[in-house]
């Protein structure tokens, strides 16, 4: 499809989004996200339902006082009630009162929920829908319709379905969106469908698809190849059950693939996403297209030897075009590509044919087959590669540690002691620290013996803490893969250990953790790093 019209996108996140289960935004965060959108380029943001809760009505208000400079702010509710004048319907009244340029509102489209949700005709259903319409334009906003369930009400009784429609435009909307709002609807339904509706009508359809069927992104594009000229969706696919029409998927398709024009800067796409996962507290998905961290990784070794070569032999895309990167994965699957190109993206430089990149990828293998996995773990990665290549400052050496868990009186109140014997420089340290786990107390215990070595060391933090076992089959013997996140505030990184003993594979961990931040932060600051000698 190359089409000359453009498709303008409503964002509905902040409603329809906060639907989700465990998705939920205060206002002032829904006034972030509602300005980031207006970055992008969205042409029209859903706050919310006036009058639902206090943090809507408060969002609302905030807005009335805000500059934006694209998009349009909408309130969303539903028609007057049935057989009660649209004049005196509380739930109109205070659409009108949010002062948003745009209200949209939703109607019936399926007879069923006409006579067993509102439990009233179809011709009083019509006059709902037309009188809401016509009081909404009469105080000068612009009216978007949606027709909730219209893809279950058409297949159910088009013509009914159609009239509602016709309702709509009689009264006055600028746009008709037809919702599958069960998101059951084929796509090739869709497609039927929404050709028969731009046929019957003379004002703009648009396009409101749920994911249900996992056909979220498909159908509203099948829509808009049939003539939906408006896309409705949410930022990462949040929203009821299992989502809504995911943006970030379907405006790089429109977009890129599709030669459509959305949005003016498709490369705050990847940050836009990102920034909403932060606020709804919600783990990214690393698998989404186009903005998952992982959509443009590439593993194999023959693929990312070709993709060193040339990139689009692997990718659909360039990154950059939505603000990603590519992405170059570590495993026992790597080739020498993967390890020129990670070195590089690390900042260490290796030339092809050196006999250190060989040396490098056989001791990745033999670590691997040990258990360790470097994937989730580039900060280890990084120091294997400094240990081989002799680029690597010991800051300190481990003679000892040792943990204990003790449980005392009645309520069996525990507690867990460690202590660590460390040489820095020529000095040897000795320090005892207790926490409410083995590891936090060894954590605290190497903290207590380095900060005043390394000061530096005062803000990092274990952000995460995973352990998966890794030979199930051996029983409590098993060897075990313990995967640490740190953060100083600023940046953050990971890294891996392995052992049979879960405190050893931590220590290991640990110590990844320590030394990786002191290199960097050592590099940083322009002191030089001392080179250790690796023993064979």
């Amino acid at each position: 499809m190359n089409t000359s019209k453009r498709v303008s996108t409503y964002d509905t996140t902040l409603r329809d989004g906060t639907q989700g289960e465990g998705v939920s935004f205060s206002s002032l965060d829904k006034m972030r996200i509602a300005h980031k959108l207006d970055e992008f380029g969205a042409d029209y943001i859903e706050g919310g339902w006036p009058g639902s809760n206090p943090k809507d009505v408060e969002f609302f208000e905030m807005a009335s006082r805000e500059t934006w400079n694209h998009a349009k702010i909408a309130a969303f509710g539903s028609t007057r009630r049935a057989h009660v004048d649209v004049a005196d319907d509380p739930q109109v009244n205070l659409l009108l009162a949010a002062k948003t340029p745009v209200v949209t509102i939703f109607g019936k489209s399926w007879k069923l929920h006409v006579k067993e949700v509102l439990r009233t005709t179809p011709e009083e259903n019509q006059a709902m829908i037309r009188d809401t319409v016509a009081h909404l334009k009469e105080h000068g906003r612009e009216v978007v319709y949606d027709a909730e369930h219209f893809f279950d009400g058409y297949k159910d009784d088009p013509e009914h379905a159609i009239a509602t429609l016709k309702a709509a435009e009689e009264g006055g909307a600028d746009i008709a969106v037809l919702c599958d709002t069960n998101g059951g609807t084929m796509t090739h339904e869709v497609d039927e469908i929404t050709r028969a509706v731009v046929d019957a009508l003379n004002i703009p359809v648009g396009i409101h698809t749920h994911d249900d069927a996992g056909l979220g992104v498909a159908n509203a594009l099948a829509s808009i190849h049939a003539g939906s000229v408006q896309v409705q969706g949410t930022i990462n696919g949040y929203g009821e059950r299992t989502g809504n029409c995911n943006l970030t998927t379907v405006i790089p398709n429109l977009q890129l693939k599709l030669d459509t024009p959305v949005v003016s800067d498709l490369t705050k796409l990847k940050h836009l996403s990102s920034f909403v996962d932060d606020l709804a507290n919600c783990a990214h998905n690393t698998r989404a297209p186009y903005v998952g961290d992982t959509c443009l990784s590439h593993k194999g070794g023959m693929h990312v030897n070709a993709v060193q070569k040339l990139a689009k032999t692997y990718e659909h895309i360039e990154p950059e075009q939505v603000g990603n990167v590519q992405h170059i994965l570590i495993s026992e699957l790597s080739g020498r590509s993967n390890i020129l190109m990670k070195a590089e993206e690390l900042g260490i430089q290796l030339d092809k044919g050196a006999p250190e990149v060989l040396g490098i990828l056989e001791q990745l293998k033999t670590l691997e087959k040990e258990g360790y996995e470097f994937e989730a773990a580039e900060a280890s990665f990084e120091l294997l590669i400094r240990k081989y290549l002799n680029r690597h400052r010991k800051f300190f050496e481990l003679l000892e540690f040792h943990s204990t868990f003790r449980r005392h009186g009645a309520d069996l109140y525990s507690t867990c002691e460690a202590t660590v014997k460390l040489k820095v420089s020529d000095q040897r340290e000795y320090t005892v620290a207790e926490g409410n786990g083995p590891v936090a107390a060894l954590d605290r215990a190497v903290r207590k013996a380095l900060v005043p070595f390394y000061p530096e060391l005062e803000r990092v933090q274990l952000q995460d803490y995973k352990v998966r076992i890794i030979d199930s089959h051996t029983g409590t013997g098993a060897r075990t893969r313990v995967l640490i996140v740190s953060t100083d505030g600023k940046e953050t990184w990971d890294t891996v250990g392995v052992s049979e003993n879960i405190i050893e594979a931590s220590w290991k961990a640990l110590v990844d953790s320590y030394e990786y931040y002191l290199t960097r932060h050592t590099e940083h600051d322009g002191v030089a790093a001392e080179p250790e000698i690796m023993l064979a």
